[in-house]
């Protein structure tokens, strides 16, 4: 195509359409266009010369990712439906279907998690991060999760815990994603398999990816015993109107592993009152008010209620003894 051109010579100029962009490059099926063009003087004229226009489209990377977001879980010999939450983000530039595999039976662990029945995958439905009613089974081929290119999903995998497992067992268990496309070595193309019949190319990930959470046994158990003494206001023991009672509560931890943020709470009983500044752990006083020891007064479901946080305790942190005192109304 010729024009008439006034302008300096110039010798050439590329003409492209700039690409969409984001996180994962530019998507699958968009067409990239160029048109070159050249410009001359021709008795003292300018003159354009443009080139045919070259079209080319994006093929698909398929490319996934697998990421635990749960820690190590801590559980007990013979617990059931015990959950590890894991992330599945699609990280090609295409929408992609992807197929999710459970796998428990791992070497280098000390035992082997059994996949919950009739389900062991679900996808985390209500965003709650654990097993709930909301939650909706996988079914393998069936509702393969498909995710638009950068977009992800919460999955949690399931497993029971055997019975015959010992405190400090450690059991692995692993999720895997796969592009329903195809998966292979990096660079490897699936022909016309790609969003809008574009090539399909595997990506740095092959296409398919895992990542692995670990379930901790532990049989620590909290043995609590409450135990009571009255003194009344005669000098005796008879727990009439007036009277004192003095609770004491004895919180032992046993077995191996920590129970975590333990926590002691005691609602006042009815038909008495709570006598101010008579808190104590270990021997030790605690103040009514919340502040930065470990006890307070507070009000729980309308009834006033001791709260002590006992914090992070084994074996070794010993017996923990809680004193507070009531006075019958």
């Amino acid at each position: 195509m010729r024009k008439q051109f006034f302008l300096p010579f110039l010798v050439a100029v590329g003409l492209g359409t700039a690409p969409a962009a984001n996180a994962v490059g530019t998507l699958a099926g968009t067409d990239i266009d160029n048109t070159a063009e050249v410009t001359y003087e021709v008795s003292g004229s300018g003159v354009t010369e443009v080139s045919n226009t070259l079209t080319v489209t994006v093929a698909e990377i398929l490319d996934v990712d697998v990421t635990l977001q749960s820690p190590p879980s801590p559980v007990t010999p013979g617990d059931s439906a015990e959950e590890l939450l894991f992330t599945v983000t699609n990280v090609g530039n295409g929408s992609e279907a992807f197929s999710l595999v459970l796998d428990s039976a791992l070497a280098g662990d000390d035992f082997d998690p059994v996949p919950s029945a009739p389900s062991a995958i679900y996808f985390d439905t209500d965003g709650s991060g654990d097993l709930s009613a909301g939650d909706t089974p996988y079914n393998p081929g069936v509702n393969d999760p498909v995710l638009a290119a950068d977009a992800s999903i919460d999955v949690l995998i399931v497993n029971d815990i055997p019975a015959t497992t010992a405190d400090g067992d450690i059991g692995r268990s692993l999720l895997d994603a796969t592009s329903v496309t195809g998966n292979g070595a990096p660079g490897t193309v699936f022909a016309g398999a790609g969003d809008g019949g574009v090539d399909a190319v595997a990506g740095n990930s092959g296409a398919t990816d895992n990542d692995t959470g670990e379930y901790v046994v532990s049989d620590i158990q909290l043995a609590v015993v409450k135990s009571a003494s009255v003194a009344d206001q005669f000098g005796g023991t008879e727990p009439v109107p007036g009277a004192s009672i003095i609770y004491t509560i004895v919180v032992t931890p046993s077995g191996g592993g920590t129970a975590a943020n333990a926590a002691f709470t005691d609602p006042v009983p009815a038909n008495t009152t709570y006598t101010p500044a008579t808190i104590t752990l270990n021997g030790a006083p605690l103040s009514d008010a919340p502040d930065a020891d470990a006890g307070e007064l507070v009000t729980i479901a309308g009834v006033p209620t001791i709260s002590v946080a006992l914090g992070d305790l084994t074996a070794a942190s010993g017996p923990q003894t809680v004193v507070f005192t009531v006075t019958i109304d």
